[in-house]
């Protein structure tokens, strides 16, 4: 697996996470180019795993 989609693997983990915790307020869809989300996302976090992935981190 490369660093690109260590990344993408990370991100879209962690909003998945997210939207599971939300309560309802955050809805991830992952599409063929991307994703949709419709919510408030925590940047704080989204930002953490993804220098954990850059890291070599879980």
């Amino acid at each position: 697996m490369n660093v690109e989609e260590s990344i993408r693997q990370a991100i879209v983990g962690e909003l998945q996470q997210q939207a599971e915790i939300s309560d309802g307020r955050l809805h991830v869809e992952e599409t063929e180019t991307g994703v949709l989300l419709n919510g408030p996302v925590d940047l704080d976090e989204l930002i953490m795993v993804v220098m954990g992935s850059i890291a070599g981190g879980p």
